[in-house]
């Protein structure tokens, strides 16, 4: 089943009379329960791509359509609406707030969604469990190591229950045993029916995802 569609996305960048083109009709179906890999050296136009399928950015032209339902056009207030909903974000940078404990930091989105505040506690709870953090909820997040913040980050990405959840080079700021231990806990949320996109320029990383696109100068590369 297809849960994200993008047809024909070009992103265009006006740099005084010349037209630089980000991506450059560029078409990707994404279906429900992939674990799929967006690869491409730097400036090939993958996070372009990311910005623009996560809903963060809109393109020059091109259709996109979420679970059947077309958000090209959407305000940016109903596309903010649509991505807390739909869309989980994990970064490299983990975007974590310091001084804020991990449930507080996985409760976050919550406060955007139309949970009943009664059921935050709960859902954050057991977010962190999944992520086997169980021990580590009251701990402030610049008391956590890398790979827990990482954990923290997915938990929090997590929490509304998205359609999709996009990985932006999840594992590059851990060193190479940690990163495998994400790399393993993203492959067992896809296991569990989680929709995952992987946005790198690591081979090594995307070996896990059981489908990829390359990207190079803004089109798929065939």
């Amino acid at each position: 089943m297809s849960l994200l569609k993008a047809e024909n996305i070009t992103k265009i960048y006006q740099l005084g009379d010349n037209k630089i083109f980000a991506l450059d009709g560029v078409s990707i179906e994404i279906r429900q329960g992939e674990l799929l890999g967006i690869l491409g050296k730097s400036g090939s136009g993958k996070s372009t791509l990311m910005h623009i399928i996560g809903l963060l950015d809109t393109p020059t032209s091109g259709k996109l359509y979420l679970n059947d339902k077309d958000v090209s056009s959407l305000s940016e207030y109903n596309l903010a609406d649509v991505r807390n909903k739909e869309i989980g974000f994990v970064f490299q940078s983990f975007n974590l707030l310091a001084r804020t404990s991990a449930l507080e930091n996985v409760m976050l989105p919550l406060q955007y969604s139309t949970r009943p505040k009664s059921e935050w506690l709960k859902r954050a709870e057991d977010m962190l469990r999944l992520v086997e953090l169980g021990d580590r909820m009251h701990n402030k997040s610049n008391e956590l190591s890398g790979g827990q913040k990482q954990r923290v980050a997915i938990a929090r990405a997590l929490v509304n229950d998205p359609s999709i959840v996009f990985a932006d080079e999840p594992t590059g700021n851990l060193d190479t045993k940690t990163g495998e231990e994400i790399e393993k806990l993203l492959v067992k949320l896809n296991e569990q029916g989680k929709t995952i996109v992987l946005v790198t320029h690591d081979e090594d990383l995307a070996q896990i995802a059981k489908r990829k696109i390359v990207l190079q100068d803004g089109k798929i590369k065939k």
